[in-house]
């Protein structure tokens, strides 16, 4: 028998492949599909089931491209409702995989469809566990995502998860594995743990949601406390989840066409798509194009897009480092952005060379910031913020960035920070997209300040706040 967990960082998601004697199943692919397919081919199986533990929000899965390249069906749990052909598992249904089982346990809250996969090695002992965004390490679901589909509160549903993980989980052996769809960094849950693989026991020992003296009120409580509002693009990726999607071949052929300097100006004019430069933030600070959006690829890219873009169907065209217009155009599609027309051939460099207007980003070291006078703004997040900051900054998270615009000088110089430069960077271009070009970047962020004489506000534990 083959476990393989395929983690993407960036999402911080986690898909599985499991295999036995020539069968494989794969639980909530990603949707570039050829991963899995290579995988099955390299070690001479067959795709037979293609498990989904939920309709995803903060992904697109590749359920529906898997299906139609595989022929395998895809398997939901109890209640789940897709405009494609489904087979709708009943609780407690067991599917065989070679010499394996897989086993349905129906266990709502998070959404009404929510179901976790239990694997029932060949000697018929209970192994492992996977439980979508039902239970994480250190966490569980977040019970507000499905309210409006499912016509109940979040304390409704929070109350039925509560039920799920009485009677479905926690009587499961201590010695099961647990393997969960996100980990840390995910916005599914709140206090996700760093790893991504732990045994029921230990999660029973240290996930507060799993208390053994735990009443329904204060689970109810506990989980519903300090949710930050979802982001906008989830509802969008549930429907394409639910309803189906364009196929990942044609949205790659789209998305890596080459545009001339030309016909990239002539693009953004005739369609208003967004130009998303993706390069690094120095290299964005140092020239770009005037009005173009940083979002980096070498840090939480597609998260950043789905929240602060929102409408899927925005046509994008890319400012893109040579050889990675693949990555982005896929990392794109990944969170449900298909509308992708093509990238600057050449990047920056042949924008120049066409004579084009290029614009830069002031960025300083943190070392200037001595004595300064001009208001200082931290786009981190609130818990960030409160947890430490210097002294008279102004918290105005970068998720919320347009609801703060007002707050901002229009004439005085005025300078950003986040933790490390990647968010300010993000700030900066928005902002400089609606006409505030008297900003300053502070370079390395919040990390580079506390090395200096700044009087930051006393720490406090964010777990405490």
């Amino acid at each position: 028998m083959i476990i393989d967990q395929i983690y993407t960082g960036c999402l911080a998601q986690g898909a599985y492949y499991i295999q036995s004697e020539g069968e494989a199943a794969i639980i909530d692919p990603l949707r570039e599909v050829s991963p899995y397919l290579k995988k099955a081919e390299e070690n001479g199986a067959k795709i037979k089931y293609i498990f989904e533990t939920h309709f995803h929000a903060d992904f697109v899965s590749g359920h529906v491209t898997l299906a139609e390249k595989t022929g395998a069906p895809i398997v939901y749990g109890p209640t789940a409702n897709p405009s494609f052909e489904a087979h709708i598992a009943k609780d407690g249904e067991v599917f065989k995989l070679g010499k394996v089982s897989i086993k349905v346990l129906h266990t709502p809250g998070h959404t009404m469809e929510s179901t976790t996969y239990l694997l029932i090695d060949e000697e018929g002992n209970e192994t492992a566990l996977f439980t979508g965004d039902t239970l994480f390490l250190g966490d569980v679901g977040r019970p507000d995502l499905a309210q409006k589909a499912a016509h109940m509160t979040q304390e409704e549903l929070a109350g039925i998860l509560y039920e799920s993980l009485r009677n479905k989980i926690m009587p499961l052996s201590d010695d099961i594995i647990v393997y969960p769809a996100h980990g840390a960094g995910s916005a599914c849950g709140k206090n996700m743990m760093k790893e991504t693989v732990d045994t029921l026991g230990n999660q029973k020992k240290m996930n507060y949601a799993l208390r053994a003296d735990m009443t329904k009120a204060e689970f109810i409580k506990e989980v519903t406390d300090g949710l930050l509002p979802p982001p906008g693009y989830f509802p969008l990726n549930v429907k394409l989840n639910k309803e189906g999607y364009e196929s990942i071949d044609k949205v790659l052929a789209d998305g890596m066409k080459p545009l001339s300097p030309a016909e990239f100006e002539i693009i953004a004019s005739e369609t208003e798509a967004l130009m998303l430069d993706v390069r690094m933030p120095e290299d964005f600070a140092a020239g770009h194009i005037p009005n173009s959006i940083f979002i980096g690829l070498d840090s939480s890219f597609a998260p950043w897009v789905g929240e602060l873009v929102v409408d899927v169907q925005q046509p994008i065209i890319l400012i893109v480092p040579e050889g990675r217009e693949e990555e982005a155009v896929t990392r794109l599609s990944r969170v449900g952005f298909d509308n992708t027309l093509g990238y600057l051939k050449g990047g920056i460099k042949a924008w120049k060379a066409a004579n084009k207007e290029t614009d830069t980003v002031t960025s300083v070291p943190a070392t200037e910031l001595k004595d300064v006078k001009a208001k200082i703004f931290d786009v981190r997040k609130q818990s960030e913020y409160l947890s430490e900051h210097v002294v008279d900054a102004e918290n105005t998270p970068l998720g919320e960035i347009n609801e703060h615009l007002a707050e901002f000088p229009k004439e005085e110089p005025f300078y950003l920070h986040c933790e490390g430069g990647y968010r300010s960077m993000i700030a900066s271009s928005i902002l400089k997209s609606r006409g505030y070009h008297n900003l300053i970047d502070i370079q390395g962020g919040f990390n580079a300040i506390k090395e200096t004489d700044i009087p930051v506000s006393d720490y406090v534990c964010p777990t405490t706040l």
